[in-house]
């Protein structure tokens, strides 16, 4: 898959109405093979309306849609061979057991019977199932039938993968456990799609991302031009002297007028500053003798990013 060098998802264009609402107003994304996109929106931004095309399920008014180089708009059954699709909320068949549950969609794609039950066992193990093998699946909590729903989205080998809010309901160890399968999965070459609203997680998963706003595309850029050593996001400093911190805090900031300085519970926040710029607020500090406990990144560069994007909206 990685050999074929190309677009697992290419839409150019792309408009939708519903009614008076235009969701869509001639977005452009692309998701490269053997890569993680990130796809990163406020609420009504047009993501999931997106995501819906993309996996066929709803028509685009105008616009260009591609799927593993398959028209989507032309030949959707081509493009759903290829794709898998995860979506936020999906509902289940609570009658049947985890097994019978992905045999159904195996038996749906057309995998052979012979390789059915080795293919099964193998996606139960991949998304740590495996000791659920016959239990129903109305038993699952929620998170488990979110690691099902990934599960049935990777029954087929699909070359393009589509997630939409994938770590929704995941304990802290289930979604390291995703970031890695999704790592793992563009290693192997697929094309990886994937909408959340956990930032901070999306920085560590994600190659690209692409920023949409109001129906368009607002920034597409790679991981590391966002969150590289340049990029400015605020930092947490706590000291032993909160008075001293703050006079020194206010002197050593008088030519960062993009500098803002904010004292909450855990300590005082200053920011946004680069790395260098952290650096040298800090030599700063302790040349002031101010007694610093700690100084660490209070938030990622993709939400200083995504906070930027959406200042209009304040």
């Amino acid at each position: 898959m990685a050999g074929d060098g190309g677009l697992g998802i290419e839409a150019r264009g792309v408009t939708r109405r519903f009614g008076p609402v235009q969701a869509l107003r001639g977005l452009d994304i692309t998701v490269p093979y053997g890569q993680v996109t990130a796809l990163v929106g406020a609420n009504g931004a047009g993501k999931t309306t997106l995501l819906l095309i993309l996996a066929t399920l709803l028509a685009p008014d105008s616009g260009m849609v591609r799927i593993a180089g398959h028209d989507a708009l032309t030949r959707p059954a081509e493009a759903r061979d290829a794709l898998g699709w995860m979506p936020d909320t999906f509902g289940v068949y609570d009658q049947l057991t985890v097994d019978e549950y992905l045999a159904f969609f195996a038996d749906a794609y057309g995998l052979p019977k012979q390789e059915r039950p080795r293919r099964l066992r193998a996606l139960l193990s991949l998304v740590h199932l495996e000791d659920h093998l016959g239990q129903p699946v109305h038993a699952l909590s929620r998170g488990q039938k979110q690691r099902l729903g990934m599960a049935r989205a990777l029954v087929h080998r699909p070359r393009v993968l589509l997630l939409d809010e994938p770590a929704s309901g995941l304990d802290p160890r289930s979604r390291i456990e995703l970031r890695d399968l999704l790592r793992s999965l563009a290693a192997d070459g697929v094309a990886v799609l994937v909408s959340s609203h956990i930032l901070s997680e999306l920085e560590e998963i994600a190659d690209r991302v692409v920023l949409v706003d109001h129906g368009r595309t607002a920034g597409d850029h790679a991981m590391s031009e966002i969150a590289g050593a340049t990029a400015r996001v605020p930092w947490r400093i706590r000291s032993l002297d909160p008075e001293l911190l703050a006079a020194a805090l206010a002197r050593l900031t008088e030519d960062l007028p993009w500098v803002r300085v904010a004292d909450l519970p855990g300590g005082t926040e200053v920011g946004p500053l680069t790395e260098a710029e952290a650096a040298g607020l800090l030599a700063g500090l302790v040349a002031a003798d101010v007694p610093v406990t700690g100084l660490a990144p209070a938030g990622s560069a993709l939400e200083a990013a995504y906070l930027a994007m959406t200042e209009n909206r304040r």
